[in-house]
């Protein structure tokens, strides 16, 4: 199952296996963790805000995909910043959430978001995100490289901070003295006032880019409804900006299987929105794995590793699923079984044909 309308070529996932030399961490006679806490650990404080992150620091196998949980208190901003080495996607999940971000022909957007809404900002674009109103806000943001750091950006205040003023001042064509009260190192979280209800113009009037940085997922038609669970879903193809990554919601009911299956060209980083959930991971050679992830904790499944994910929770349970690459494809193991003849499945397992009579005809995904 894939989605056909962008080409298999979109820039994402990770090529690392092409040197044909084995990963230490999951090359070894067992395989690692792929579970982290990520609401449980520290992270930035500040304002009583937070950032709280995942990369390959705080679990290893991520090599791919890292992720920050982010909580901003009104009034608060994150910093004009850019990203150096990845591209941004981000899941807002409470309170209401302004961007502003310029791209490399000097276009700019600002977009308003509230839950189930998500940006992409391509790598190395520079942005600001604000809360809005007079309640926190709270997004996931998930990056397609999993060795940056949310604390290692280019900060605007971190670079105003150490430039010489002479050096400033010769570049914007004001006098030095401008830049004495400028903050000397990096804010990271700014506090003022609660922006406006409509954004103000920018300084160099309103110029749209050709792409939007929005899409609203969750106001969307689910892309696919099962017995068990409903999937939403936007890759490249719907939202033609986010040319290395697709994100997914899954809402499952209790006892609820994404059946066993894998992604042949993504790595996939997975955030627990609500409930209770079994992962499993294969890795071949009899490796097998598995955790449980609860609200907040995040999972990570390697490129082509096979996996599931089941609710085993009381309630309705829903999951983030972020993939490294513009293009999603998935096989699953009730596609697979259905895309053979009945004499090489009883050949393959040493059994008679007559026991895959009662086996699915085609793809499940979901089921209970």
């Amino acid at each position: 199952m894939f989605s056909s309308n962008i080409p298999i070529s979109s820039e994402g996932g990770d090529n690392s296996f092409q040197n044909n030399v084995p990963d230490p961490v999951t090359s070894g006679t067992e395989l690692p963790t792929f579970k982290f806490e990520l609401e449980k650990s520290e992270g930035r404080v500040s304002y009583g805000s937070y950032g709280k992150e995942a990369t390959v620091v705080q679990l290893p196998i991520s090599k791919a995909l890292a992720g920050v949980s982010m909580r901003m208190e009104p009034g608060v901003m994150r910093e004009l910043h850019w990203h150096a080495t990845a591209a941004e996607w981000a899941f807002v999940t409470e309170g209401s959430v302004r961007t502003t971000v310029i791209d490399p022909q000097g276009c700019s957007e600002t977009n308003d978001f509230g839950p189930g809404d998500i940006w992409y900002f391509p790598r190395g674009h520079a942005h600001v995100i604000e809360t809005l109103g007079d309640t926190p806000c709270h997004f996931i943001l998930v990056f397609d490289n999993g060795y940056f750091s949310e604390f290692g950006t280019f900060s605007i205040t971190d670079w105003l901070g150490h430039a010489p003023k002479e050096l400033l001042a010769k570049n914007f064509g004001v006098p030095a003295s401008t830049f004495e009260s400028f903050p000397k190192n990096e804010v990271y979280f700014a506090k003022g006032k609660i922006p406006p209800a409509v954004p103000s113009v920018p300084l160099q009037g309103w110029k749209a880019p050709p792409l939007t940085h929005k899409y609203s997922l969750l106001s969307q038609k689910p892309y696919e409804i099962f017995n068990g669970g409903i999937e939403w879903r936007v890759d490249g193809s719907q939202f033609p900006i986010s040319t290395t990554m697709t994100g997914v919601v899954l809402e499952m009911e209790p006892g609820a299987l994404r059946e066993l299956h894998w992604h042949p060209n993504a790595s996939e980083w997975q955030y627990v929105l609500s409930g209770n959930f079994n992962v499993t991971l294969f890795g071949s050679k009899g490796r097998w794995r598995q955790e449980t992830l609860s609200k907040g904790d995040v999972g990570y499944i390697p490129q082509g590793f096979g996996h599931s994910i089941e609710n085993v929770g009381q309630d309705e349970a829903r999951i983030l699923i972020v993939f490294n690459n513009g293009h999603y494809q998935t096989i699953d193991l009730s596609q697979w079984i259905a895309g053979n003849p009945l004499d090489v499945l009883a050949t393959n397992f040493s059994q008679e044909a007559a026991v895959f009579d009662k086996f699915p005809r085609k793809d499940v995904f979901i089921t209970k």
